[in-house]
C-alpha cells in the first residue's frame, strides 16, 4: 500500500521513519507547500515522488492512503481535498477545529466509501488494550477514579498560541487526558466540569476537566501549556491503583496495592515509533472494506469533538474556523 504524506513538518517526518520501517507499505510520495521542501523530504526519507502543493499529491492515482500532517486548522480542508480525490485519509490529532468540521468529513467518507481515521496514536497502541485488560481483571477491584496529568513548556510554540491555528492546550494536548479517560472509562460522561486560563489572544494555556460518569466514576483531567508535569496517569479502584507513566507513549504499567506496594510491572512491547499500529490499523480496516477503524470509530471521534467544542465555549475560546462556512 503506498501512502502520501501531506505536510512536510516534524510530526510528517515521524511517520516517514516509520512507514520506512514497515513491511506491508512504502512511504511513497510526500507533499509540501513548495516543491524544494518538498524534494529535500523526499532525498532525505527515499521517498518515490516529491509535490510542490498538496493538490498534486492527492491527484497521484498511485497513493492508496493520505497522511495528513498539517496543523488542527488546516484538517478539514486537507483531509476534505484528499476525499475528494478518493484516497484513503488518515489524519492527525485533533481531528478538526471543531464538531462542525469533523462531520462533515464524516459524512464525505460515507459518501465516498473511503476510510477515514484520526491518527490519535494511544487509541491504537498495544498499551490501550493491556490498560483495559488490567483494569477488566480486578487486580485493583472496582474502579471509581482517575486522574491524568500532561504538561509542558510549549506556550510560546506558534501552533499553541495562534488562534488562527487552532491552538491552546485542549486540542494540542488536552485530546490525549480526554481519550486516556474514555479508554479507561467509557463514553457514558453525564456531567462536566471545568475551569482555564485564557491567553491575551484567546486560547488555552492550562486547564482542569472533570468528567463524571453515570456509573460515579470519575476523571480529573489536568493539562497546561505553561509547565512541565509528570505526564501520567493513575486509575484507582479499592484494591489498589494502576500506574501509566506517561499519557502519551506508555512504555510501563505498574500495579499497586492498596499499601501503595508495587506488586507488578507490565512492560510494553517494543515498537519503531508507535506510529506504526495506527496505520496498520488502517491497512487492516482498508483490506476489510471499513471506513472506520475499531479503535478509533467515528461516533468516538464525533463525541470527542463535540465535548471539546462545549469545553471552549465554557472557556471562550474561539477560533476563525467557528464561522466558516463547510
Amino acid at each position: 500500500m503506498k501512502i502520501g504524506i501531506l505536510g512536510a513538518g516534524n510530526i510528517a517526518r515521524t511517520m516517514a521513519t516509520t512507514l520506512n520501517r514497515m513491511e506491508q507499505v512504502e512511504c511513497y510520495a510526500i507533499g509540501a507547500r513548495d516543491l524544494e521542501r518538498a524534494e529535500a523530504f523526499r532525498e532525505e526519507f527515499g521517498l518515490a515522488k516529491a509535490y510542490g502543493s498538496y493538490e498534486e499529491l492527492v491527484q497521484d492515482s498511485e497513493i492508496d492512503l493520505i497522511y495528513v500532517a498539517t496543523p488542527h486548522s488546516h484538517h478539514y480542508e486537507h483531509a476534505k481535498l484528499a476525499l475528494e480525490h478518493n484516497k484513503h485519509v488518515l489524519c492527525e490529532k485533533a481531528f478538526t477545529s471543531n464538531a462542525r468540521e469533523a462531520k462533515a468529513l464524516l459524512d464525505l467518507a460515507k459518501y465516498k466509501n473511503k476510510l477515514l481515521a484520526e491518527a490519535i496514536w494511544t487509541r491504537y497502541m498495544p498499551s490501550c488494550q493491556m490498560l483495559k485488560e488490567t483494569i477488566e481483571s480486578g487486580i485493583i477491584g472496582k474502579v471509581s477514579n482517575l486522574t491524568a496529568h500532561l504538561g509542558y513548556v510549549i506556550g510560546d510554540v506558534t501552533r499553541i498560541a495562534e488562534p488562527s491555528l487552532a491552538g491552546g492546550a485542549l486540542l494540542d494536548i488536552g485530546v490525549y487526558n480526554i481519550n486516556f479517560a474514555s479508554m479507561a472509562f467509557g463514553d457514558k460522561v453525564v456531567d462536566v466540569q471545568s475551569a482555564a486560563v485564557v491567553s491575551d489572544k484567546g486560547v488555552d494555556l492550562q486547564h482542569s476537566i472533570i468528567l463524571i460518569y453515570e456509573d460515579g466514576k470519575i476523571a480529573t483531567l489536568n493539562s497546561t501549556v505553561l509547565a512541565q508535569s509528570e505526564c501520567q496517569g493513575v486509575i484507582a479502584g479499592d484494591k489498589g491503583y494502576i500506574v501509566a507513566n506517561s499519557i502519551i507513549n506508555t512504555q510501563t504499567i505498574k500495579i499497586y496495592d492498596l499499601s501503595g506496594k508495587e506488586i507488578q510491572c507490565l512492560q510494553i512491547p517494543n515498537q519503531h515509533t508507535g506510529f506504526e499500529f495506527e496505520v496498520a490499523a488502517c491497512i487492516e480496516a482498508i483490506k476489510q472494506g471499513k471506513i472506520e477503524c475499531e479503535a478509533m470509530p467515528h461516533k468516538e471521534i464525533l463525541r470527542i469533538m463535540e465535548l471539546m467544542d462545549s469545553l471552549r465555549s465554557k472557556w471562550g475560546v474561539k477560533f476563525p474556523m467557528d464561522e466558516r462556512e463547510i
